[in-house]
């Protein structure tokens, strides 16, 4: 069956934490939205699958494996299954560069 939709429609402003969307599943992929508020939850994930996300909006600090990486709006990456990793910062406000959007995800889950 095809769907559509627009990644940026309807975006959800949580006053805190992540407000996770799944948008698509099929057998192994599972492909969500993720939205972040200005004050994300201190949850270190260890995930049994990997996962590919890329920032659509906003700005980053996430941990990985002990190493802090930023991120900005199209930046992507890859995190293998098993890596302790979490958010320790998002942007708050949306940028005159991208107005109405603050720190919007879109997250590839390849699970076993």
């Amino acid at each position: 069956m095809t769907q559509r939709g627009n990644l940026f429609a309807d975006l959800p402003s949580p006053a805190t934490g992540e407000v996770f969307e799944e948008l698509q599943r099929c057998r192994n992929l599972r492909i969500e939205r993720i939205t972040s508020s200005g004050e994300p939850e201190p949850v270190l994930y260890d995930q049994a699958h990997d996962e590919w996300v890329l920032l659509l909006s906003g700005e980053a600090r996430l941990e990985i494996a002990g190493e802090t990486i930023a991120l900005s709006r199209g930046d992507y990456l890859f995190i293998p299954a098993h890596t302790p990793h979490r958010v320790l910062q998002t942007s708050a406000e949306p940028t005159s560069a991208e107005p109405g959007c603050t720190c919007t995800w879109l997250a590839i889950h390849l699970e076993a």
